[in-house]
């Protein structure tokens, strides 16, 4: 059995390795490999495939045990393309460094402390503290969170800890205490009272343009979106015209419409240019890569194959097959 690493994946073959309980050979491919047959080749019936992302557009689909997903969203993956025999699991551990990343961009909308720390000098200090300039505080501000799974928890343990009202609009979730839960057909009357908004769903069917014109412009004129998890949730040219002409306050975005396809790609993150909006504060989708973040996320990848060798059943199965023995 190989372990095949495509693209990105095949930077963590060190951790990957860290958590393996025997040697196996690892192969890594280039990230068009994921998309293309030209390696299909080098795919055998017993390996495992750690990748982001998957298609075939042309059709073949090559045989292959597992196709580990070394992150959370399935949407990079064409499940259609993948042999009914290949079982697909993923894996978390992201929620903690992305609820930081959102307390803290949220805590600098209301703070400001960068632009202090930026006019700050000897020669402008005695006018900088005649007149200082009063900042704000998210105590007291209301959270709305859309998707309540592992990352909105983690978000609103954090935001109720400096004092914030949280409002979460799931289907699906039980209430845990910590924030006021509702239906996603209240979302509108939800977003009308919330200062500060954060997605935290799956990109589905349901979800993709769940948040349009018509949603955006029940948000209060001060309040913020921040996007987590994936751009298609958010009509682009409606989040562009509501951020360009004030019809909301500001906006945090890590995700983008477009991803490069490859080393050469140099296609834009969107259509619109959302990088030139003052009130927007654009990232490369970085919320969550820590040094940290790897080291347990290759654990369970190692872990899983463990269990795949020994027979064991995996964890985080999203697409299960019947298994062989090896």
């Amino acid at each position: 059995m190989k372990i095949i690493m495509i693209g990105e994946a095949a930077d963590h073959e060190a951790d990957l390795r860290r958590g393996l309980d025997r040697q196996h050979d690892i192969v890594a491919l280039p990230a068009e490999a994921a998309h293309s047959g030209r390696d299909d080749a080098r795919i055998e019936p017993d390996d495992v495939v750690v990748t982001l992302r998957w298609s075939r557009p042309d059709g073949e689909v090559p045989s292959f045990r597992l196709l580990h997903v070394p992150g959370a969203g399935l949407d990079g993956l064409d499940l259609s393309a993948l042999h009914p025999e290949t079982v697909v699991t993923n894996v978390y551990e992201h929620e903690i460094p992305i609820a930081e990343f959102v307390l803290a961009r949220l805590l600098e909308w209301e703070v400001r402390a960068t632009a202090m720390q930026d006019a700050f000098t000897p020669a402008a200090w005695p006018q900088l503290y005649r007149h200082r300039n009063p900042h704000g505080e998210l105590h007291g501000k209301t959270l709305g969170i859309v998707g309540y799974g592992r990352i909105g928890r983690a978000i609103a343990a954090r935001a109720a800890a400096f004092g914030v009202r949280v409002r979460a609009v799931d289907d699906a979730a039980a209430p845990d205490g910590t924030a006021e839960i509702a239906s996603t057909d209240l979302l509108p009357d939800v977003l009308a009272g919330c200062d500060y908004v954060v997605l935290a769903c799956p990109l589905t069917a349901a979800t993709t343009g769940l948040i349009d014109a018509a949603v955006l412009g029940r948000m209060p004129a001060h309040a913020v979106l921040v996007n987590v998890s994936r751009a298609e949730i958010v009509d682009e040219a409606a989040l562009y015209a509501a951020l360009r002409d004030g019809g909301i306050g500001g906006a945090v975005l890590d995700v983008w419409y477009r991803y490069p396809a490859s080393a050469t790609d140099t296609a834009a993150p969107a259509e619109h240019p959302f990088w030139n909006l003052p009130n927007a504060w654009c990232t490369p989708h970085s919320s969550a890569w820590t040094h940290q973040l790897p080291v347990r996320r290759y654990a369970v990848v190692a872990e899983n194959v463990n269990r795949l060798v020994s027979g064991e059943p995996l964890r985080n199965v999203v697409r299960a097959a019947h298994l062989h023995g090896l």
